[in-house]
């Protein structure tokens, strides 16, 4: 007659439960490290919303155009809204129009995307532990 070897034990309850806490926590944490991608677009908007209020500022210096090309790279892709410096006074509020308005879309756009991604993640780990349950209960 073969000789049979036992089953691997399973361990632990606590220890599979406590596995399966931490399968959870994982999405705890992507959720927490979104927080931080969430505040880009903000971010991002209120730098650019100051660099239109300098540019418009420097629209009465003697020297405006030396001024704004300094500031071109904070400027981004205002700055090709902005310039020549002739008539920067008139174009700096439509500019902050445009800005608010590009920055809340982008906004919306890293809200579903983080959307998703948590989702994924979330169902992810309601697999993994539902395997996880499975193997515990044999």
């Amino acid at each position: 007659m073969p000789e049979t070897t036992p089953p691997p034990a399973t361990g632990d309850r606590a220890t599979w439960t406590a596995f399966l806490i931490i399968a959870f926590a994982v999405v705890g944490l992507i959720g927490a490290f979104a927080t931080f991608a969430a505040q880009i677009p903000f971010d991002r908007a209120v730098a650019r919303l100051h660099a239109i209020d300098q540019a418009a500022s420097l629209a009465v210096t003697p020297n405006p155009q030396a001024s704004l090309d300094a500031l071109r790279p904070a400027l981004d892709d205002s700055a090709d809204h902005l310039f020549p410096a002739a008539g920067l006074a008139q174009r700096a509020p439509a500019e902050r129009d445009r800005v608010l308005k590009d920055f809340y879309a982008e906004s919306k756009d890293y809200g579903l995307r983080l959307r998703v991604v948590i989702a994924a993640f979330t169902a992810a780990a309601a697999l993994f532990g539902a395997m996880v349950l499975s193997i515990a209960r044999r």
